[in-house]
C-alpha cells in the first residue's frame, strides 16, 4: 500500500497555534506530513530558516509523524522531490480563499499530479497570523494564547522585553 503523503508549506515567522492547528488535522488525515518552511518568501522575516524550522520542530513534537524541514524554488518541484502527493494550506477568513484558489490552480498547471486541499482554521484560530502575532507582541501585548511557549520565549529573546507602549523594558528610565 502506498503512503499518503502530505507537504504543508509556508513561511511560518513565527509559528502560531493557527498553523499548529492545521499541522495537526494534517497529521490525522495522512501518514507522514512534511511541514515545509519556505526560504525566500516576499516578505520581512524575524526569524531566520532555521530559527523557523526550530520553533516548528519544537512545536509540533508531539505529532509522530511530521517531519519538518526548510525549502526554496517551487513548492510543486519539492512536494515532487519528497514524495508528497497533496499539497495543504489553510483558510483563515473568506479573503484567503482567492490567493489559495489562485496559488491551487497554479500549481496544479505546474505539478498536475499534485493535488491541493485546504482545511478550514477552527473558530478560535481564524483571527490569528504570524504578522499579527509579532505586531501585537512588539507592541507590548501577551501573545500566549496565540503562540507555543517557545515562540514566546523566542520573541522574547529576539525583540526583548516590552511594556504596555511596546518599549523595551531595559530601556525605561526609572
Amino acid at each position: 500500500m502506498t503512503q499518503k503523503i502530505a507537504l504543508y508549506p509556508g513561511s511560518f515567522d513565527p509559528v502560531h497555534y493557527g498553523h499548529i492547528d492545521i499541522a495537526q488535522r494534517a497529521a490525522a488525515i495522512f501518514d507522514h506530513l512534511i511541514v515545509a518552511v519556505y526560504e525566500n518568501p516576499k516578505k520581512t522575516l524575524l526569524f531566520s530558516t532555521q530559527e523557523r524550522v526550530a520553533l516548528l520542530t519544537a512545536a509540533l513534537a508531539h505529532l509522530p509523524n511530521v517531519t519538518v524541514c526548510a525549502y526554496r524554488g517551487l513548492t510543486v518541484k519539492f512536494a515532487r522531490s519528497q514524495g508528497a502527493q497533496v499539497l495543504v494550506r489553510g483558510l483563515r477568513v473568506i479573503s484567503d480563499f482567492e490567493l489559495e484558489y489562485q496559488m491551487a490552480l497554479t500549481n496544479q498547471q505546474l505539478g498536475p499530479d499534485i493535488d491541493t486541499i485546504c482545511l478550514m482554521t477552527r473558530n478560535e484560530h481564524a483571527f490569528l497570523s504570524a504578522s499579527l502575532v509579532k505586531e501585537v507582541f512588539a507592541a507590548g501585548g501577551d501573545v500566549s494564547q496565540m503562540a507555543p511557549p517557545v515562540v514566546v520565549e523566542a520573541l522574547l529573546q529576539k525583540l526583548g522585553p516590552r511594556n504596555a507602549n511596546g518599549v523595551e523594558v531595559s530601556s525605561i528610565m526609572l
